[in-house]
């Protein structure tokens, strides 16, 4: 089976120089093998998190479409769709808030920062967040798990992200799966050898610093003025340059072939004029986009053609999304009431009552992982003791499933109102609380009738 890997794109800015190197570039070059399954999506459901500017989201939503297209984004290859032309995403998004503790978005980086910014201006410390800042995570899990990606190209400042995803999945798969995980674990891919192409003035290169160089936007005249503001040393022509401390040749070598940049590197020690330098930059980063950006003017030209794709490709990603819904659907309960859809495990009920004795899975106040069996009346039977592992506790509830009624030798009792259920000599679960002997009578055969 391929790997499939889910990659999301913020619609909230112009395509930078900067992205280009360190996502779009990348990304597309790993699209093109054979054993990826790759998903590629428009993130403008979160671009309303961070964007205010209603007319500046739909304008990036064109633009950075037409940008990935234009790189070499090749729609019949890959899954590439809007997220907000699937609405399944925000369905699945609500149930994995239903499971979300608070307590893990309270540890979210963004919204710890934004506590920590007004604490030190002195306002009340949700001054300003919304929930969409607040729950951002959960959005993000919505749209990897909708997908069961197993892997996630990220920066390091979105790894708390996938762990929170990777938590959030365990959960959901823990209390309703009933022994089946829904769910992959995500994994999160860090790329150390994605180059980090610095601004302007040398920092990271980033809208918020304001330090960008464009991509396509504004033309060969654009990337041209904006090399030329690229912050160098005083050093003259004819004076040797430190190519380490250059962020020109930095940016050179983002694009250059190792023996381009060699000779390059050369000439800066050399005494390269820091004019020319930038002029072999424009040239050399030049020839690498003005093919790309006169696909890049005609798409911008024709946003026809670009909804047609993004549709189609929304249509691709609902064949998945569609039914998977559906199962989770089944799984949290929400059911026809009549004809009933499959259940979690995949088979259907037919002929068998739908009120009939039922395990839930669920996480007890400490985090830990436990079960319960219920009546058909929904009054408890037992709980099961705490496990640290969910998997350990669907061993044993799959045990229990699987003793079809042999269940003589696995029940103790105790005192006059209680019972234990053993396996292999060890306590898994404990009855439910009763006053009297006959309560605790009623509810062993009650187990008895549940698993028979």
């Amino acid at each position: 089976m391929n790997t499939r890997v889910l990659t999301g794109i913020t619609t909230s800015g112009t395509p930078h120089l900067g992205n280009y190197v360190g996502a779009i570039r990348p990304a597309v070059e790993a699209s093109r093998r054979s054993d990826v399954d790759a998903f590629y999506f428009l993130a403008d459901y979160h671009a309303l998190i961070k964007c205010e500017d209603a007319d500046r989201i739909a304008r990036s939503r064109l633009e950075i479409a037409a940008t990935w297209l234009a790189c070499g984004l090749d729609p019949a290859s890959v899954t590439f769709y809007r997220q907000s032309d699937v609405p399944e995403i925000p369905e699945l998004c609500w149930m994995l808030t239903c499971v979300t503790a608070k307590g893990l978005m309270n540890r979210a980086h963004a919204y710890k920062a934004a506590v920590d910014q007004n604490a030190a201006r002195g306002v009340d410390e949700d001054d300003g967040v919304t929930m969409g800042l607040f729950s951002y995570p959960v959005l993000m899990a919505a749209d990897i798990l909708m997908f069961n990606a197993h892997k996630v190209p990220v920066g390091r400042d979105q790894l708390q992200h996938l762990e929170m995803a990777r938590d959030i999945a365990q959960r959901f798969n823990s209390q309703f799966g009933m022994g089946r995980e829904f769910f992959v674990l995500p994994e999160a891919v860090i790329s150390e050898d994605v180059a980090l192409l610095p601004g302007l003035d040398g920092r990271k290169m980033s809208k918020s610093y304001n330090n960008t160089i464009p991509l396509f936007d504004g033309g060969a005249r654009a990337l041209k003025s904006a090399v030329a503001r690229v912050v160098t040393d005083s050093r003259g022509p004819g004076e040797p340059k430190d190519p380490d401390a250059s962020h020109l040749y930095l940016i050179y070598r983002a694009f250059a072939r190792p023996e381009q940049a060699a000779l390059f590197r050369s000439e800066l020690i050399a005494g390269l004029g820091w004019g020319d330098a930038k002029r072999m930059l424009c040239d050399l980063v030049e020839a690498e986009l003005e093919p790309m950006r006169d696909h890049y003017e005609d798409l911008m030209a024709h946003p026809a053609r670009i909804e047609e794709i993004l549709q189609a490709g929304a249509h691709k990603a609902r064949g998945i999304a569609t039914p998977f819904i559906r199962e989770l659907r089944d799984a949290v309960g929400l059911r026809a009431l009549v004809g009933g859809s499959p259940s979690a495990s995949g088979k259907a009920k037919a002929g068998k009552s739908e009120r009939e004795a039922r395990f839930v899975s669920f996480r007890d106040e400490n985090g830990r992982f436990r079960f319960r069996l219920l009546s058909p009346a929904g009054e408890e039977i037992l709980c099961s003791i705490a496990y640290a592992d969910p998997k350990e506790a669907g061993k044993v509830m799959g045990r229990l499933k699987a003793t079809q009624g042999a269940v003589d030798g696995l029940v103790q009792l105790r005192g006059d109102s209680g019972f234990v259920v053993s396996l292999d000599g060890q306590p898994v679960a404990h009855g439910a609380e009763s006053d009297s002997a006959d309560g605790r009578d009623r509810l062993v055969a009650a187990f008895h009738a549940a698993l028979h």
